[in-house]
């Protein structure tokens, strides 16, 4: 029996970068973490630890701070592609890069009227926004080869009415009751290919990755605000080709969506009624909903989502 090396990678990970942007007295923010992962010949410094092919994971670091300055951090899958083809074309000893970047949101802290602003009048003060996290994973081989995963994570929704749930396999152990009128809230976690064609050219095809993020996200709340959910998964399914009509440079959509339950409290030991207006939230366990929706038309998603 032989005893071989599989498949491997090594880098930085969760390097946290901010970049400010001055403008006289308005300044702007990029609050962003960066994780890159290199592989390629690889084999001698697992074998024999000879470290000649690698490129520390402290370079790597360094690299994210020194491109935020020298070229700045616009959108981020274009930071990231700019990252990855940098890895991979000047080592030759290194095939394929994998970066991944997340963005937090900051919200500028309006200024107030009145005699005391004090540094106020100057826009340099934030306020961190409860928004969701914008995600992106970009692969580059040493041929050229080139994916972009754009996407986010922690975008909690609640429809307060509009869904119903029953129908379902009933058996022994079965508890939980139909229902026509129920809270349906989930926290979004989406993940959206990019046809290659568009990755490669580090753009997003019908426009910049910025209008395609905000298109996509938009279609994902309106999908979900517009549809009279039988089940979670149904609303999935529309989230997700709402995006793929709004935007034609993307060809799947993942999601996962935990079913985050709200149950109808008993009111009757008080003397009260509850017409579906008093509800615990609760944190678990919880239903968990994943899948992917696609055009029929999608490339080959090679390691895309690796």
């Amino acid at each position: 029996m032989a005893i071989v090396l599989g498949p491997n990678r090594y880098g930085k990970a969760e390097t946290r970068v901010v970049r400010v942007v001055r403008e006289g007295g308005t300044h702007h923010i990029k609050d962003i973490n960066v994780s890159s992962a290199l592989s390629g010949d690889m084999e001698a410094v697992h074998l024999t630890g000879d470290n000649a092919n690698v490129l520390p994971t402290d370079t790597q670091k360094n690299t994210a701070y020194a491109f935020a300055k020298k070229y700045g951090v616009d959108e981020i899958e274009d930071f990231a592609l700019l990252l990855a083809r940098h890895f991979v074309d000047s080592q030759p000893a290194i095939h394929h890069a994998r970066v991944e970047i997340e963005e937090y949101f900051w919200d500028r802290i309006p200024v107030a009227e009145g005699p005391d602003l004090g540094l106020r009048d100057e826009q340099h003060s934030f306020v961190r926004s409860g928004r969701e996290v914008r995600t992106c994973v970009v692969h580059y081989d040493q041929d050229g080869g080139t994916s972009v995963v754009s996407g986010l994570k922690d975008l909690v929704v609640l429809n307060s009415t509009g869904s119903e749930f029953h129908g379902y396999i009933e058996d022994e152990y079965t508890t939980l009751k139909p229902t026509s009128d129920r809270i349906l809230a989930t926290e979004v976690s989406a993940q959206w290919r990019h046809r290659g064609d568009d990755s490669s050219s580090g753009r997003s095809g019908t426009g910049s990755f910025g209008r395609s993020y905000t298109e996509a996200r938009q279609a994902l709340l309106d999908a979900f605000a517009d549809t009279h959910s039988l089940s979670l998964q149904q609303t999935l399914y529309e989230m997700g080709r709402r995006v793929l009509n709004a935007r034609k440079e993307i060809c799947e959509v993942r999601m996962a969506m935990p079913n985050k339950h709200h149950f109808l409290v008993d009111l009757e030991p008080f003397g009260m009624d509850n017409d579906n207006e008093v509800f615990f939230a609760a944190d678990r366990p919880y239903g968990l909903i994943e899948g992917s929706v696609l055009t029929d038309d999608a490339p080959d998603a090679g390691y895309a989502w690796n």
